[in-house]
């Protein structure tokens, strides 16, 4: 009686590990999520590639988007911040993944 005691808490222990590993494994995959190569520029970025920036989900890509129609595009990407959900400390981290180019045939009005 008492191996079968010890068999079972032997598999159910090896169980628990199996799973725990899997569940880190996951964690460590989810959180390296791949990082753009090359600066996401905010006047041509699409909803797709918004969301892909850490930190930014569809809900505040699809704002990013309605704030660059209404105000005619960004002029230097610290306006990011007056976009509802993104503040100061979310900016920092996005700030070297985000450039601001005008679309070709637009000219930028220095202020």
């Amino acid at each position: 009686m008492t191996r079968l005691a010890a068999i079972l808490t032997l598999v159910f222990t090896l169980g628990v590990i199996a799973l725990t590993a899997q569940d880190a494994s996951h964690r460590t995959t989810a959180a390296s999520a791949p990082s753009p190569s090359a600066p996401v520029n905010l006047n041509t970025a699409t909803a797709a590639q918004l969301d892909a920036l850490p930190g930014i989900g569809k809900a505040t890509a699809e704002r990013i988007i309605e704030y660059r129609q209404k105000a005619g595009g960004f002029k230097k990407t610290e306006e990011l911040m007056n976009v509802q959900g993104i503040g100061e400390k979310n900016f920092l981290k996005l700030k070297p993944l985000v450039t601001v180019a005008m679309p070709r045939g637009e000219k930028t009005t220095q202020q």
